[in-house]
């Protein structure tokens, strides 16, 4: 790939909060070069700030405005890091694509009219472009949102962009918080959609129980037996019913859900809720992929739960004969995908394409994302 073409810096927190993400990207029009990441940690009080702000409560705009500049800085600080790593100076970087974090996703299909769905990403790009000197895009689901999409997912297109195969159907799927995966038949998009939760239930669970924050390659959920009773409640929620267009987020599946499911069964050991928990994870995507109308052949994971070798054999058996692997296999390291996606997706926007696909999230048509905040000049 030409060393001319532009660098962007892609960043993104997701639902598990775990940290921020942060890629450097040179990006042209036929594919995308990551050369160099940074994780970037979230200071435990600014993590119990974005729970708290995820739920109604007092003095709302008060708190929601100061975590807002707050994280604006983190981003910031988090960009700078990996350029000084990277030997890169700001002023050689075209822009900052910033996902911010989400407080709120309340998409059509959660929604009961058009302008009653919004979806709320927080980081102030003020912020990161005036600490950073960087041109800085951000914002990038609403205007989807305006458009009748769901907001989500917008990784599809990035997906389809670089790493779709022509002559060969692949699904490519994002295990974070929330699952999502992206159908893809030779070079063309056919659909996506979240399937559910990935793993925000079961980090909940387990940093409930153990005090941990992650199960670390699905150790705990091996130890414990799926309890069929439960997974068959959890599995008719009305999400898991819905096709076309969909996304999802912890509004819907956490760890209050769970408990109110819970209460309806007698005592279950908490290994057997986190086997089962795994199971509906893992039952999830293999249905959406199974009932899709394409024989997908080879599917490919990444995020959080690619490293999570029960989840991984899990997958595998279900998915069968298809073959299942990480989006390492094909050249893309699985824990920097989303970051490279919205650096990928300022590129677009700084071009005047389009970075949604009304396939997936079902909006009125192809729209160009995001807010630009210049940076200086």
């Amino acid at each position: 790939m030409s060393g001319d073409a532009p660098l962007f810096v892609g960043l993104m927190s997701g639902t598990s909060v775990d940290a921020i993400d942060s890629a450097l990207v040179r990006c042209r029009h036929e594919g995308v070069e990551v050369l160099a990441t940074h994780q970037h940690t979230i200071p435990l009080e600014i993590k119990q700030k974005i729970a708290a702000i995820s739920h109604s409560g007092a003095d709302e705009i008060e708190r929601m405005g100061i975590l807002d500049r707050e994280l604006g800085l983190l981003f910031a600080q988090a960009t700078m890091r990996l350029l000084a790593a990277a030997d890169v100076p700001p002023e050689q970087v075209k822009a900052i694509g910033s996902h911010g974090q989400t407080i709120r996703h309340r998409p059509p299909s959660a929604a009961p009219d058009n302008m009653a769905s919004f979806t709320l990403q927080i980081g102030d790009p003020n912020t990161i472009a005036e600490v950073t000197g960087i041109t800085t895009v951000a914002d990038f689901r609403r205007r989807d949102i305006a458009a009748g999409g769901e907001g989500a997912p917008l990784a599809p297109a990035f997906h389809a962009a670089v790493l779709a195969k022509p002559g060969v159907n692949r699904a490519i799927v994002n295990i974070g918080g929330i699952a999502n995966a992206s159908i893809l038949t030779g070079t063309e998009l056919q659909m996506g959609f979240d399937t559910g939760p990935g793993n925000t239930l079961l980090d909940h669970w387990i940093c409930r129980h153990k005090g941990e924050p992650f199960d670390r390659d699905g150790a705990w959920s091996a130890s414990g037996r799926v309890h069929r009773g439960l997974l068959e409640q959890l599995i008719r929620h009305p999400y898991f019913q819905r096709t076309g267009p969909r996304s999802t987020g912890k509004e819907v599946f956490n760890l209050a859900w769970l408990d109110s499911v819970l209460d309806e069964l007698a005592d279950i050991p908490a290994q057997d809720v986190q086997a089962t928990l795994l199971e509906l994870t893992t039952s999830s995507i293999a249905n959406a992929i199974s009932d899709c109308p394409y024989a997908i052949a080879e599917i490919y994971i990444c995020g959080g739960g690619c490293h999570n070798t029960h989840m991984m054999a899990s997958l595998s058996a279900q998915l069968a004969p298809a073959t299942v692997a990480s989006t390492a296999q094909l050249g893309m390291d699985p824990d920097w995908v989303e970051a490279a996606t919205f650096a990928w997706l300022a590129h677009r926007t700084l071009e005047g394409l389009a970075g949604n696909a009304e396939v997936v999230t079902g909006a009125t048509g192809a729209r160009v994302l995001g807010g630009v905040y210049w940076g200086a000049t």
